[in-house]
């Protein structure tokens, strides 16, 4: 047995911050809070259709989440979005990110978006959220393996594989890209928009709804994690193993996202 490894502590949950939280996509047949968004006094940012707004309920201890709409359409997603328009919105949603990062308040933040009812969101409207943690940090357990695997594509500083470590699993892809320059943001942006389709539209034969993304910054890097999310394994929960496909089987994904790539 290995010696005992020190435990990233847990967020801590507020039952009483989390009284009348909306607790699945369908509780949105009652009228969706992000249309028509009409909570001034909770909002930090606008630009355009992009809202920048504190999360109503503040369940985690220690921690500032907020949210950002995405747009005003409620049934508009990243998959769909124009160009300009998905290339617009992660730059909002990098400038938020960044302005919290600054706050010396918080040990760590975190970007992340939620889509789908296996994604763990319980808002179907498009939107992504930005969270400080004032003593945690939420990238402590992760390893650069995690960020590395088979090659799908490198190009102009570009890079996309397909992690052979995932954090969980099963296909987790990996987008990386210099952390700084526009040019590079935008390309970026497309190819992050251009796997959300494959995710949604092809992969699994269409039978994929749900996706996390989460985004990162190691090194001179800006690294985005593509998830398709189903059920969570038992190993994964009961003893935190992740799993992946074998090589041979994320080569035939690979093949698929370039061929679709180039469609």
């Amino acid at each position: 047995m290995k010696g005992k490894e020190e435990q990233q502590r847990p967020l801590i949950f507020s039952h009483a911050a989390a009284q009348g939280k909306p607790q699945h996509m369908t509780a949105e047949k009652l009228g969706c809070p992000f249309c028509d968004y009409a909570e001034e006094e909770n909002v930090l940012k606008r630009s355009g259709e992009f809202s920048w707004v504190l999360n109503k309920y503040q369940t985690l201890e220690q921690t500032l989440q907020t949210i950002i709409i995405e747009t005003n359409d409620h049934d508009a997603d990243m998959s769909t979005y124009s160009r300009e328009y998905n290339r617009s919105l992660l730059k909002f949603a990098f400038e938020c990110w960044q302005e919290i990062k600054q706050d010396p308040r918080f040990r760590s933040v975190l970007l992340y978006k939620n889509h789908g009812p296996l994604s763990g969101g319980s808002l179907k409207h498009a939107h992504m959220q930005v969270v400080g943690l004032e003593d945690l940090d939420g990238e402590e357990s992760l390893t650069d393996e995690n960020f590395e695997g088979v090659e799908v594509l490198s190009d102009n500083g570009l890079t996309v594989n397909f992690s052979t470590q995932p954090i969980m699993g099963f296909l987790e892809i990996n987008l990386i890209t210099p952390a700084h320059g526009v040019h590079e943001q935008d390309a970026f942006a497309d190819m992050i928009q251009k796997a959300v389709q494959f995710i949604l539209n092809h992969y699994y034969k269409g039978r994929s709804e749900s996706f996390n993304l989460f985004f990162f910054e190691r090194g001179e890097k800006l690294i985005a994690k593509l998830t398709p999310r189903f059920m969570v394994s038992p190993y994964y929960v009961g003893y935190k193993i992740s799993q992946t496909f074998t090589n041979d089987h994320l080569h035939g994904i690979r093949d698929e996202f370039r061929a679709f790539l180039k469609s």
